[in-house]
């Protein structure tokens, strides 16, 4: 499954696999907010993304800063692909909260 929530104890865990793009937008926004909406902290697992578009980059930067405005640990989980971090910047995204943790 290319969008997975799991919560458990003080955690909620998002795990992004393969391609997230467009078609998966509406998974990915449920996801989010959900762990968003939970009295824990969010860790996010990049570490099987092939590829974010811009919309999937749009949402995790938006949950961000939401996270981050609410007080709420929202951090990564493991590095970040050279791929994905590539495409980011393509992007013009130099400034994504987690453009800094390659691989």
């Amino acid at each position: 499954m290319p969008v997975t929530l799991d919560q458990g104890g003080a955690l909620c865990f998002i795990r992004l696999e393969g391609e997230i793009g467009i078609g998966l937008a509406t998974e990915l926004k449920a996801a989010l907010l959900q762990a968003l909406g939970a009295e824990t902290e969010v860790r996010l697992d990049l570490e099987c993304a092939t590829e974010l578009d811009v919309t999937a980059l749009q949402l995790l930067w938006a949950a961000e800063r939401e996270a981050r405005r609410s007080g709420k640990a929202f951090e990564l989980a493991a590095p970040v692909p050279p791929d994905v971090l590539r495409a980011v910047g393509e992007a013009g995204f130099e400034n994504f909260p987690f453009a800094g943790a390659a691989k």
